[in-house]
Order: C-alpha cells, then sequence, then structure tokens
C-alpha cells in the first residue's frame, strides 16, 4: 500500500514548516533516498495541494509550464542570413567586380538578382515558421489539479491549463491523461504509463508510489516525466519540476534546438562543391581572355570589360532565385495538398535526395496497440479454449473492477473472441492486473457445475507457470516455449485454470473485499497451465503500402527502436519487408563496434534494436559517412540526437515540442504515405534544378570556350559586354520556367542529388559539344557570306554568333531538361513555351528598333537556312550524347 503521508503543520505565513527547507520550487532530483513526506516538506507543499495565493507567487518566480520554445527568426533576420549561401556569394563577388571596372548595368543586374533570391527564401522559410507556430497552439492541454481558496478550506479539484501548473501542485491522473509535468506519486493504482517519447519503449512501464526516489531516472517507478501518457490506472501526484527544469527539456539543454549545431545537409555540401567550381572557373576566365588578348592581339586593359562579361556568362547568375523558386513551389504545393510543412526549404531538396530512411517502430509501421495473433495449448498445438478463458478473465476483471479501467492486452482479446462465450460464465470476484504480481484473477461459477467455482489466472508466463502444479523439467519446457514466442517478436500472455469450492469464495465487488491477498495467494497455487495467447503489434493500415513506394523509388528502410528486436523483425515481415537473420542490430552489440566497423554494418543490417538516444544517433552519423543521405522520422524526446545528425529530420504534428521544432519537416500525421509525398515533391524539385543546372552550365561553359577561341582569331572582339549581358538576361529570363516544370516521371525512381564531379562531367562534355556549334557558326559565317558581309564586319559576326547562341540555348533547354513536351491539348509545358520565346528573342531583337543599340543588324536570309543545317546537326549530337549517357 502507499506511505501514509501526514499533512506539515502550517507556519505563520501560510505554509508548511519545515526546517532546512529549500526555496519554494525547488524539485527533489538530485540522488539519494527522498520519501514522499521529505518530497512534498522540500517543495513547500502538501497531500492537500496549494493554495490559489501560494500558487500564483509561484509561478510569478517560475514561470508558465512551458517548454523553451524555438525563437523564431524576423524575415530581416532572415534576410541577411540568406547572403551567407555560397552561390549568392559567387554573385555578389562578380557584382563587385563589375562595380570596380564600372561595368554598372551589369552589376545592377547581379545585385538585383541577389536581393530578389534573398527575398524569395526568406518569405518561405517565414512562412513555413508561422505555419509551425500554428501548428504548436494545437496542443495545448490540461490537467485535473487540486487547488484551495484558502488555507483552511477543502481542496477542490479544477481543470487548469498546463502552463499554470507549478511546483507543489497535487494533480491527478487517470488512462489517457498526459503527464504535465514532472511528478512524484503520492498514491498510485494499477498504474502503468507509456514513456515512448522519452525513452523509445513501446509497452507501457509500471510505476507505484512505494519507496523512495534514487538518482531520478526513466526507471524510477515513482516519478513520471512530462511528455509520458497514463496507459492504465490512477494516481495523485505531487508536481517538482516544470517548464526548463523537467527532464524533457534537460535532454535538448533547457534552450531550444538551435542550440546544437548541425552538420552540413547534402544539400549544403552539394552547394559548396558547385560553388567552387564556379568560383574556380570565375576567377580562371578572366585572366585567360586578358593574357591571350594581350599576347595575340596587342588588346590590354580596355579587354577587361569584356572578361569580366566573360565571367558573369560562365556564372548562372539565376541560380539562386531558379533554385530558391523550385524549392518554394514544391514546399508551397506540400503545405497545402498533403499539410506538410518544410520549415527550411534546402530541406526540401535534401528529401529529394534521400536514400536512406531511419525511423522508430512504434506509431509508424504499428499501430501503439496490440492484436490478437494465435492461442495454443501447453504442447503448442492451436486450442480455442485457451482464447476463450483469456477473454473469460478479461471480461470479469473488466466488470467487476471498482474502477474500471480497460487494457489494451485485454481489448484485443475481447475483440478476438466471442462474446458469448465470456457471458456464459457468471463473474463471481476479480483481481485486476497488478503490474507488480504481473497476474489477473478472475472467479467465475459456469452454469451446471454445482459448489464449485473456476479461478482464470491470466499474466506473465513467468508469474503464471511458477504458480501452476508442473516439474521442473515442464516448467522450463514452457518458460523456452514462450521465449521462443517473444523473440518471434509476439507478447506472450500464460493462461491457467483451478477449480475452488464455493465455501472459499465470499461475492463481491473489489478484490480487497471479495478476495484478499494472503487468501489470492493460497488459491493462485496448483494451477492447471491451459497454455498460451500471443499477441503481436497492430500493423498501421498505410505501413505496407507506402514501404513497397519508398522501396521502389530507391528509399532504404532502417528501424532505430528501443523496442525488442523481435517485435522490429516481426512488424518488417508482416509489412513484406524481409529481414534476414545478420540484419539485426541489438545496443550491446553497436557499443562493441568502433565508428568505421559499424560505418560498414549500418549498410547491411536493417533493425538496430534496444537503441538509446546516442545509439541512434551513431547510427545515422554511420549512414552518413557511408555516402548516404539519411532522413529520419521520429517524435520523441529520446529522437532529438538523431533528428539533429541526419541531413533531414522529419517529425509529426503531434510529436513532442522539441522534437516538432528541431524537424525540418513537419506532418500533419505520423504516417509514412505523407513521406513518400514529400520525397515526390523533394524530387520534382530536385529534378528541376538538376535540368537547370545541366543546362546553363554547359551552354555557359560552351560559351566561353567559343569567346576565347574567337577572340584570338578575330582582330574584334567576339562579343560586345552589352550583347553579352542582353543574352545572358534573355537566357536567365527564360529559364525561370524550370522552377514549373514537371520532371519526367523516371526521377522520381531514384534519388535526386546534386554531385559536384558528375555536374562537371556532365558540364565539360555537353560544353564541349556547344563549343564545337558555335565554332560551325564561326565557319558558316566565314564561308557562306562575302563581302561587307564577311566576318570583317563586326556587327554581321556579333549579330549571327547572338542570334544562334540563343537558339542553340533553347534547343538544348528543350533536349537535356528531365521533363517530355506535353502532348494534353497540345501544350508544351513551361520549358516548352519559354525556349521558345527564347528563339523568338534570337531571331527578331537583330530585326527590331533595340538591336541597333546594342550594336546589332540584320542578317541576310541564306545565314538562316545555313543555321537551320547546323542546329539540326547540334540536335542530332545531343541526343546521341544524352542517349549514350543514360545507356550508361
Amino acid at each position: 500500500m502507499p506511505e501514509t503521508v501526514a499533512a506539515p503543520q502550517p507556519d505563520a505565513g501560510g505554509s508548511a514548516a519545515a526546517p532546512g527547507r529549500r526555496p519554494a520550487g525547488a524539485a527533489a532530483r538530485e540522488p539519494g533516498a527522498a520519501t514522499v513526506l521529505e518530497t512534498l516538506r522540500q517543495l513547500d507543499s502538501g497531500p492537500r495541494g496549494l493554495t490559489e495565493d501560494q500558487a500564483e507567487l509561484r509561478q510569478a518566480r517560475t514561470g508558465a509550464n512551458v517548454l523553451p520554445a524555438y525563437r523564431e527568426a524576423s524575415w530581416p533576420r532572415m534576410f541577411l542570413r540568406s547572403l551567407r549561401d555560397p552561390f549568392t556569394g559567387v554573385l555578389l563577388c562578380l557584382g563587385l567586380v563589375s562595380a570596380a571596372v564600372a561595368s554598372w548595368g551589369t552589376a545592377g543586374v547581379i545585385l538585383l538578382l541577389v536581393a530578389v533570391s534573398c527575398a524569395l527564401r526568406a518569405s518561405g522559410e517565414h512562412r513555413a515558421d508561422r505555419s509551425t507556430a500554428a501548428l504548436r497552439g494545437l496542443v495545448a492541454g490540461t490537467a485535473t489539479v487540486l487547488r484551495r481558496r484558502g488555507e483552511d478550506d477543502a481542496p477542490h479539484a479544477r481543470e487548469l491549463p498546463v502552463d499554470e501548473l507549478v511546483p507543489g501542485d497535487v494533480i491527478r491522473l487517470g488512462p489517457g491523461d498526459l503527464v504535465p509535468a514532472d511528478v512524484r506519486l503520492l498514491r498510485s493504482h494499477g498504474l502503468t504509463v507509456h514513456q515512448a517519447v522519452l525513452t523509445g519503449e513501446s509497452a507501457p512501464v509500471p510505476k507505484d508510489a512505494t519507496g523512495a526516489m534514487a538518482g531520478g531516472g526513466f526507471d524510477s517507478r515513482e516519478l513520471c516525466f512530462q511528455g509520458s501518457a497514463v496507459a492504465s490506472g490512477s494516481a495523485s501526484a505531487v508536481v517538482v519540476a516544470t517548464a526548463g527544469r523537467t527532464r524533457l527539456a534537460a535532454t535538448h539543454g533547457g534552450r531550444g534546438p538551435a542550440v546544437s549545431r548541425r552538420e552540413p545537409s547534402a544539400f549544403d555540401r552539394s552547394v559548396q562543391g558547385i560553388s567552387w567550381i564556379l568560383i574556380r572557373f570565375m576567377l580562371l576566365t578572366p585572366p585567360l581572355v586578358l593574357m591571350a588578348n594581350a599576347a595575340l592581339r596587342d588588346r590590354g586593359l580596355e579587354t577587361l570589360p569584356f572578361a569580366v562579361a566573360v565571367a558573369v556568362g560562365m556564372t548562372p547568375e539565376m541560380l539562386p532565385v531558379v533554385v530558391t523558386a523550385c524549392l518554394a513551389r514544391g514546399a508551397a504545393l506540400l503545405a497545402r495538398g498533403h499539410r506538410v510543412i518544410v520549415k527550411r526549404l534546402p530541406a526540401l531538396h535534401d528529401l529529394g535526395a534521400m536514400d536512406v530512411l531511419c525511423l522508430d517502430k512504434t506509431g509508424t509501421l504499428t499501430q501503439d496497440r496490440p492484436v490478437y495473433d494465435r492461442a495454443v495449448d501447453s504442447e503448442g498445438r492451436d486450442d480455442p479454449e485457451v482464447l476463450r478463458w483469456a477473454a473469460v478473465n478479461a471480461w470479469w476483471t473488466l466488470q467487476l473492477a471498482e474502477l474500471p479501467a480497460p487494457d489494451a492486452l485485454d481489448e484485443a482479446l475481447l475483440d478476438a473472441a466471442d462474446e458469448d462465450d465470456c457471458t456464459a460464465c457468471d463473474g463471481v470476484t476479480a483481481v485486476p492486473f497488478d503490474p507488480v504480481r504481473r497476474l489477473a484473477t478472475a472467479v467465475v461459477r459456469t452454469p451446471g457445475r454445482l459448489g464449485v467455482h473456476t479461478l482464470v489466472v491470466k499474466g506473465a508466463p513467468e508469474a503464471v507457470l511458477e504458480r501452476c502444479d508442473l516439474t521442473d523439467e515442464e516448467r522450463a519446457r514452457l518458460l523456452a516455449r514462450a521465449a521462443g514466442y517473444a523473440d518471434e517478436g509476439l507478447r506472450v500472455l500464460a493462461i491457467a485454470t483451478a477449480d475452488i469450492p464455493h465455501a472459499r469464495i465470499r461475492p463481491g465487488r473489489g478484490a480487497h473485499v471479495s478476495l484478499p491477498h494472503d487468501r489470492t495467494r493460497t488459491d493462485e497455487r496448483g494451477l492447471t497451465c491451459r497454455g498460451f495467447v500471443t499477441l503481436r503489434d497492430a500493423l498501421a493500415p498505410t505501413a505496407g503500402d507506402a514501404l513497397k513506394v519508398l522501396i521502389d523509388r530507391g528509399v532504404a528502410v532502417r528501424i532505430l527502436t528501443g523496442d525488442h528486436p523481435g517485435n522490429a523483425v516481426r512488424a518488417c515481415r508482416d509489412l513484406g519487408v524481409p529481414v534476414g537473420p545478420d540484419a539485426v542490430l541489438t545496443a550491446d552489440r553497436i557499443d562493441a563496434l568502433s565508428d568505421a566497423e559499424l560505418t560498414e554494418a549500418a549498410s547491411r543490417v536493417a533493425v538496430f534494436a534496444r537503441c538509446a538516444p546516442e545509439h541512434k544517433a551513431r547510427v545515422v552519423a554511420a549512414l552518413r559517412a557511408d555516402g548516404h543521405t539519411v532522413g529520419y522520422l521520429g517524435d520523441g524526446v529520446n529522437d532529438l540526437p538523431a533528428l539533429r545528425t541526419a541531413d533531414v529530420g522529419i517529425a509529426p504534428r503531434d510529436a513532442v515540442a522539441v522534437a516538432r521544432e528541431t524537424a525540418d519537416v513537419v506532418l500533419a500525421e505520423k504516417d509514412l504515405t505523407a513521406v513518400g509525398h514529400a520525397i515526390t515533391a523533394g524530387r520534382h524539385a530536385g529534378g528541376n534544378i538538376t535540368a537547370y543546372l545541366h543546362v546553363t552550365l554547359s551552354s555557359n561553359l560552351g560559351n566561353v570556350i567559343a569567346m576565347l577561341a574567337a577572340g584570338l582569331l578575330l582582330p574584334f572582339l567576339p562579343m560586345l559586354p552589352a550583347q553579352v549581358l542582353a543574352q545572358n538576361l534573355c537566357f536567365d529570363a527564360a529559364q525561370l520556367a524550370f522552377a514549373r516544370d514537371r520532371p519526367h516521371p523516371a526521377v522520381l525512381r531514384r534519388p535526386t542529388v546534386l554531385r559536384p564531379r558528375a555536374l562537371l562531367r556532365f558540364i565539360v562534355g555537353f560544353g564541349a559539344l556547344n563549343a564545337v556549334a558555335d565554332l560551325a557558326t564561326f565557319g558558316v559565317l566565314a564561308l557562306a557570306l562575302h563581302g561587307p558581309d564577311a566576318l570583317d564586319d563586326e556587327a554581321v559576326f556579333h549579330s549571327g554568333w547572338f542570334t544562334e547562341n540563343l537558339v542553340t540555348q533553347a534547343l538544348v533547354m528543350l533536349l537535356l531538361r528531365t521533363g517530355r513536351l506535353r502532348a494534353e491539348g497540345g501544350a508544351a509545358g513551361p520549358v516548352g513555351w519559354a525556349a521558345g520565346a527564347l528563339t523568338a528573342a534570337g531571331l527578331l531583337l537583330p530585326l527590331s528598333p533595340l538591336g541597333s543599340p546594342l550594336g546589332l543588324t540584320p542578317l541576310p536570309a541564306l545565314y538562316y537556312v545555313l543555321l537551320a543545317s547546323v542546329l539540326a546537326l547540334y540536335a542530332a549530337g545531343l541526343m546521341a550524347v544524352r542517349a549514350r549517357q543514360r545507356s550508361r
């Protein structure tokens, strides 16, 4: 029975006197023994709770009972933070160089693009923060608190918002309640608590008020922690810690998720690699242009504006804008269509690049409830009578309980059994499940059997079998059989019965009236073992189909759970995911592996069981070290280290607040189907970004090569700086269409990763092909045009190359994109329309009134005929190289 608590006598100030007491609100958190009375004295409280005045004073000192919230950055702060993006840094450098050489037009355009990109990114992330703040408002709750008007008044139970709780408050807990703060139990009755969000354990943990606190750990039976939930039973408890002083807050340092610096994600690493490629080209191009013109054409610093224009031509000015627009549009569509909020825009790319998803089992692959599997006799044969007796026990322990509290296991048994079988017997008395005894006992009367009742016992195999009339060998054999079922991921209940005379039972309601514990111990001996009932975790309805979609799209799934390895393996097999015997690793084996050994093992192991938070984070880090882009789906405090370590952290809306704020992506529900939608959006955005980079960088590199060659061959600059700028503006405006393109379905079948080395190989190959087309255009201009229209005519050369450049870039947009021309209704899609507009600009601009200020002139009709031949050969070459690349 719980310890009897005497109320401390009030002192002159109206609070309990306690010599040497600590300030009000200080919790007994240090290791060592602290009885209920000592805890109440340390908190200046009593079993009747606090008065309203005392609670008001304490809240003024301790503050509201809310976790330290992540401080949302303002829009201007987000704008300035966007300037640290490496792509933006490249453009800023070019803008400053352009301004230094008095190329004000180029500098102005570049700075405008930088401002637009930063504004787009800041706006998208600001909207995500506001959406997440709205989600946090949906999870407010209340608690049942004992409060008194005055010192001499009787306490009254009131429902108060959890943020009004203070240390010393006495609260009541019942089935389904969330524990609103860290509490010390005063009284309890059959209390079990779900601590999955704190420890990862899927099964409820028994708690009771007897004894003293020792260390204050999660395994302390006298303590319940904020974030856990009552599974069964009832209790009264005193609040020992609130807000940032709880264990929930201590897990993340008490200052919010922004404290821990995260490692660069897949997007960050890709951006850095590509930025360095661009920086090298940018730094190398102007000196080459200057040296070539000075050595071969005796032209000096007057070519510096042209050299800067060439460098600008190599750098994709629209890169930050296109990348941000692709990500922002994908994030907006996810939020509207699937209620998935992307808090950090680059995380959408990481979702598309993800090839490993780590997740917990409970609540994701399985529901947090068991379902009936099978009933077997003591020889392992199917026996429906075992299920009948188990259901009879569950029915009458519930019906005859003083405070009916249905248990998840009992509900599963009653769902599987026939209700007529349960009611065929008359209940006499019952002792509900006791976490200490690990048994539930019912006594029933079977019609037709006079003078004899049946005692039905259900519970843990060890507790039931020790009460059965068995030899040591038989008991060991049955325990081994039960252990085998447990290793298969099943929960096991043993069922035993005994006949007892009617005279030994005093009918009534409640264990302590009709069947005292001393008599229970006498009657629960010499039982006959009926067999075992096994239960398994109920599968999440959408988990099987969602897993198949993930696997088909090249995403490997890793289970990281604090549960028994057999439970995780069983869930995987039930969902159709094969798991071999060597594909399971437990925490003790993880501890025995070095980082290099774990990196090697993580690529083949599918289930990591008995994991503590540090194990989960270490496994995620090992997968990343092996070159994988890793996502982690978690909702508890025990998932925080892994959420921070992963490339992209994912949490459902009903996750604990700190996990939700740490995550990069927030789901409306903890459902793998939503993750599949997020991956699809990420691959759409990543595919469009990749297509843009392929098109613009290969075209730009080809142009730079051609410009260098023309600068060596021609007596004049191959293109005027104003013409280079106008060409870049036309091309950049057209490429905004990539943000709205729909990629080819093949893009969804594999992760879309921006790999700098692969990108460099691509742009070098296709850039060289583009340069060949430019040089062929030079040949056309040299061989087909004579007299005043020959190569010595600067305006003709500039106009011919200007037109060819824009038309070839439009061709590249169509042939190197990841999507396809749409046939529905004759629509070509946004990229098709943009390519058409770019072609029109190339053909019409030299003929328009704007051509003369740019130094362009109309071209003869023969040039367009020859240009069409060059473009046809160029298109054939592009398609041949593209087909070869895809086959490889």
